[in-house]
């Protein structure tokens, strides 16, 4: 592994932006000073750029196995590097569902082979799994994933007892996906009768509704408080939603934490009109005071870390009619981009930036070693040129759907290196393919 130096970098990391070098050896960040010298193999000018800590994204789905028509670890990774997002965790609704710690381990093999950015994959849990998910190492695997809405199909745990039994015995994190079913059901037979097969995506976040969010997420809450649980309840998308979290409480000893994702901070039901299915997600997309609340509870800490939810289709599921059309879409490529741009409008600082995608992500999971800029740290980092515009086009779309929901949008800045593993993965537009990704362990 070769040794890295990176001049005249305007660090930003742990609430200071401050120009300094950073020599890295054997993947690691082994000095950072104001001036530093050493002989390289590889030197960085870094001069009128930013160096962020990488971003971790505790919430994609890359489709590996068995819908890889859709995505793939190596094709999703790669969108990833590109983007910035130098460690992700993968959700567990792909096929087979990953259920068995057998299933989880192939993820993890196919992760070894094919991933170019650091990895965790979540263990799935079901209706009638639970001895199979009191099996999940705490050390090396990032959480347990409940579905308490739909969304997967049979991935649903809606029986009691079963919610009783993983919040009372998890070992480790229990991370959830909150929409109440019942109601969901009744809003679409509604507009069913009234509008038969003719719903428009306008509907989505009506039938897909506020109080379906709230219902389930308040219901997770209890769940954790009474049996003292480690929760983390993903993609809040409702204004009522954010009060649920408490801001007051050191993350590191926060028991019920909380995530929002870029398209919930960037989108409002105005925009359905002009991207239709593209923004169709579940949780849906709602109003703007809703996206507005998303983002104050972001800076007030009621929210802890912001992801992406990247969950890739195909152009031709994404443009059938509204009913047939799959929820979700590629987003890892254009995050920070996206967040950089908000940046740039004042709704949030680089430091704020940085501590809601690695800072905060590392201490919620207790990631070992990772998330910030530090001696002795692994070197996941992301150089940026926040005054080079960036046009997203079908050409430079590195997810296999090959359409983005930012496609033909200019941002402000452009994603210029990054560093996984202390591996130069992405540079000046061009992946370079050196399987770098690690598996990621935790402090627990």
């Amino acid at each position: 592994m070769s040794t890295i130096l990176i001049k005249n970098a305007q660090v930003v990391n742990e609430g200071r932006v401050e120009k300094l070098d950073l020599f890295i050896k054997q993947g690691r960040i082994e000095k950072i000073a104001p001036e530093i010298n050493e002989a390289a193999d590889q030197q960085i000018d870094a001069e009128g750029l930013h160096l962020l800590p990488g971003l971790i994204d505790d919430q994609v789905h890359f489709r590996e196995p068995g819908l890889t028509y859709k995505a793939n670890i190596f094709t999703e990774s790669r969108a990833a590097v590109a983007g910035g997002t130098t460690s992700f965790m993968e959700m567990p609704n792909t096929v087979p569902n990953t259920l068995t710690q057998r299933l989880l381990q192939d993820k993890y093999d196919i992760a070894q082979d094919s991933s170019l950015a650091n990895y965790s994959f979540f263990m799935g849990a079901a209706n009638d799994n639970l001895q199979e998910v009191l099996k999940t190492n705490p050390r090396d695997v990032c959480g347990i994933k409940v579905f308490m809405g739909s969304s997967t199909g049979n991935m649903l745990v809606d029986n009691e007892e079963s919610l009783e039994a993983l919040f009372s015995q998890a070992p480790t994190l229990i991370a959830t996906h909150c929409e109440d079913e019942s109601t969901i059901q009744a809003n679409l037979a509604k507009f069913k009768a009234q509008y038969g097969d003719d719903i428009s995506i306008e509907m989505h976040p009506l039938i897909r509704s506020a109080e379906a969010c709230y219902l389930s997420s308040s219901k997770a809450v209890a769940l954790a408080k009474k049996h003292q649980a480690r929760l983390h309840i993903l993609h809040i998308s409702t204004a009522r939603e954010t009060a649920l979290f408490d801001h007051t409480i050191p993350l590191e000893e926060k028991k019920i934490t909380a995530e929002a994702c870029v398209h919930h901070l960037w989108f409002s039901d105005e925009d359905y009109s002009t991207k239709g299915n593209f923004i169709k997600w579940n949780p849906a997309v709602k109003t703007k005071d809703d996206r507005d609340a998303i983002l104050q509870a972001v800076l007030d800490d009621h929210i802890d870390v912001i992801a992406t939810d990247h969950a890739p289709h195909t152009l031709e599921e994404k443009q059938q009619p509204y009913l047939q059309a799959p929820s979700g879409g590629p987003l890892v490529q254009h995050a920070l981009q996206a967040l950089l741009d908000m940046v740039k409008v004042g709704k949030l600082t680089l430091e704020q930036l940085v501590q809601k995608t690695a800072h905060n992500t590392a201490i919620l999971f207790q990631i070992e070693q990772r998330g910030f800029i530090r001696e002795g740290y692994w070197a996941d980092l992301v150089l940026v040129d926040l005054n080079k515009p960036y046009t997203v086009t079908k050409e430079n779309i590195l997810s296999k759907c090959g359409w983005s929901p930012f496609e033909n949008h200019t941002f402000s800045s452009t994603i210029v290196h990054s560093l996984v593993s202390g591996n130069l993965a992405y540079s000046q537009g061009e992946i370079i393919e050196v399987g770098s990704g690690h598996r990621l362990l935790f402090n627990r």
